[in-house]
C-alpha cells in the first residue's frame, strides 16, 4: 500500500517540472528564449523564506513575511525569470522609450516584450498546476528574494515564484 505522504512531495515536484516545460514552450516574441526556470524543493525553501523575512523587516513590507510563511508550507516553488533584452525593433516604444536602440542605452529598463513573454509563460505554467489540481499562487515577493540571493544568472532581471501545495485546504486563501 502507498500512502499519500509517501508520494505527495515527489508528485508536486514532477508537476513543477511539467510547469517549467509549459513555460518553455509558451509563445515568445520572435521565438527568442529569454525565460529561465528553477525549482526550489523543501531543502531550498527555508533559505528563500528567510530572505523574504529579512526583506519584510528592512523594507517594511509585511506581505513578504506572509508570503514567506506560505512558501514554508509548500512542497515546491517554481521560479520563472527573464532577461530584459530588446527585440531590436526599429519602431516600438512600449517600454516608454523611443525604440529598442534608445532602450539599449538604459540597461535597467525592462523590454516590454520580455515582461509580456514572462507573463504568458507564467500563465502556461499555472494552467498545468490547475489541470493537476495543485494549489498555487504567483508570488512577486518570492521572486524578489531569489533575485537578491542571486540564484539565477545575473542576466535574469525579473523573477516570479509560483508556490505549489496539495493539502486539505488551499494554503493561499485566508492569508493575513
Amino acid at each position: 500500500m502507498i500512502k499519500e505522504s509517501d508520494y505527495r512531495e515527489q508528485t508536486i515536484i514532477e508537476i513543477a517540472k511539467k510547469m517549467a516545460l509549459a513555460a518553455r514552450t509558451a509563445p515568445k516574441g520572435r521565438g527568442r528564449n529569454t525565460i529561465e526556470t528553477l525549482i526550489a524543493t523543501k531543502s531550498d525553501i527555508e533559505e528563500i523564506a528567510a530572505r523574504m523575512d529579512k526583506i519584510a523587516i528592512e523594507k517594511k513590507q509585511g506581505f513578504f513575511t506572509r508570503d514567506a510563511n506560505n512558501i514554508r508550507n509548500c512542497d515546491a516553488v517554481l521560479f520563472l525569470g527573464t532577461t530584459i533584452d530588446t527585440l531590436k525593433l526599429p519602431y516600438c516604444g512600449f517600454c516608454g522609450l523611443e525604440n529598442c536602440e534608445t532602450k539599449d542605452l538604459h540597461q535597467d529598463v525592462p523590454c516590454t516584450f520580455n515582461s509580456v513573454d514572462l507573463g504568458i509563460a507564467i500563465g502556461s505554467a499555472v494552467s498545468i498546476a490547475a489541470d493537476n489540481r495543485i494549489d498555487n499562487r504567483v508570488l512577486f515577493s518570492a521572486g524578489k528574494a531569489v533575485q537578491e540571493l542571486k540564484l539565477f544568472d545575473e542576466n535574469i532581471k525579473i523573477i516570479f515564484g509560483i508556490g505549489l501545495s496539495a493539502s486539505r485546504k488551499n494554503i493561499f486563501f485566508d492569508r493575513k
